[in-house]
């Protein structure tokens, strides 16, 4: 993900500190991924203006590690006093059905402050495979069982689960290549080792001028501006199917519920800031909710039944 030093800087007008957040010491922010990706993009883009906001330091810590549950534990575990909070990605819903004995109960040890927005996921064919609809990788599948192949950004991540499902429906079985990471998945898509690839629209969208690249279907329920002639999964025959990226905000358990506000409020007026806004559109084809307390809560429960099924019905392990 990209963001402009314009972007990072600007800064709306600072916030009326409440007692909660006014008290002495630095904020952690953990990303319970490396460094590099839409999530830690996303929490350094916070930190720039909490700390003008919120008059404290803030840092930025990458705890990576078990499909993002040991960034999720440290931060289960710290004191519940508002210095510490997760930003993390769509996997964190997956913790509690991919992992055999979870480091953290994410529904009980964590709490939700904020959902940042969503972003659908899209499949793409590298340009030298002749797949131009899904309907054609399905066709593919059913000539030669085995010889398609997909990459994803690991096992238990939602390309992945959302392939899985889409198979099943298909009455196929398209063969999963994981990486540790949409980057070296990309690369041998582009470079021809792998048919297509399963991630964001953020990963897929940023090589489409390369012409190496062509999307064949997306996850959302409305086509995206950047992709105009790119079918949803809807249209193509999978009702109501859907897959979104997602990004929020967790604290520790007991943390008082002013504190819990006042950071939602201050992380609500920074990413509603027009420009950084625009940014996180453009980049990451992001639909900006900014959804606190119980509309958090109740997306968050939605996502661990949705794909804690898919994971118990297709015996997946990280």
């Amino acid at each position: 993900m990209t963001i402009t030093r314009r972007a990072l800087l600007a800064a709306p007008a600072i916030l009326a500190l409440t007692p909660a957040m006014a008290q002495a010491g630095k904020i952690t922010l953990v990303v319970p991924f490396p460094p590099g990706g839409s999530t830690d993009a996303m929490a350094r883009l916070l930190q720039t203006n909490l700390q003008t906001k919120l008059g404290r330091i803030v840092v930025v810590e990458n705890k990576s590690g078990a499909a993002g549950a040991l960034g999720a534990a440290q931060v289960a575990k710290s004191p519940a006093d508002g210095s510490t909070f997760l930003v993390t990605f769509d996997s964190h819903a997956v913790i509690p059905s991919i992992l055999d004995k979870p480091p953290v109960d994410v529904e009980r040890e964590l709490i939700p402050v904020l959902l940042i927005g969503t972003a659908p996921y899209v499949i793409a064919a590298g340009a030298g495979r002749p797949y131009k609809t899904f309907a054609d990788v399905v066709a593919a599948c059913k000539a030669s069982p085995g010889a398609v192949k997909y990459a994803s950004v690991g096992i238990g991540t939602l390309g992945h689960l959302a392939m899985t499902v889409l198979g099943s429906k298909a009455g196929v079985e398209i063969m999963h290549v994981p990486y540790r990471g949409g980057g070296p998945a990309m690369n041998d898509v582009l470079g021809g080792h792998v048919d297509l690839i399963a991630g964001s629209a953020a990963l897929v969208a940023a090589q489409l001028g390369t012409n190496m690249l062509r999307p064949i279907l997306q996850l959302g329920r409305e086509r995206l501006p950047a992709l105009p002639d790119t079918q949803t999964a809807i249209e193509a025959g999978y009702p109501d199917f859907e897959t979104l990226a997602w990004w929020g905000i967790f604290a520790p358990a007991g943390t008082p519920p002013d504190v819990v506000a006042a950071f939602a409020a201050a992380s609500k007026e920074i990413l509603s800031e027009p420009a950084t806004a625009a940014q996180l559109k453009e980049t990451q084809h992001m639909t900006l909710l900014l959804q606190d307390g119980a509309a958090f809560k109740t997306f968050f429960d939605k996502q661990v039944a949705i794909w804690g099924k898919v994971v118990k019905d297709n015996n997946i392990r990280a």
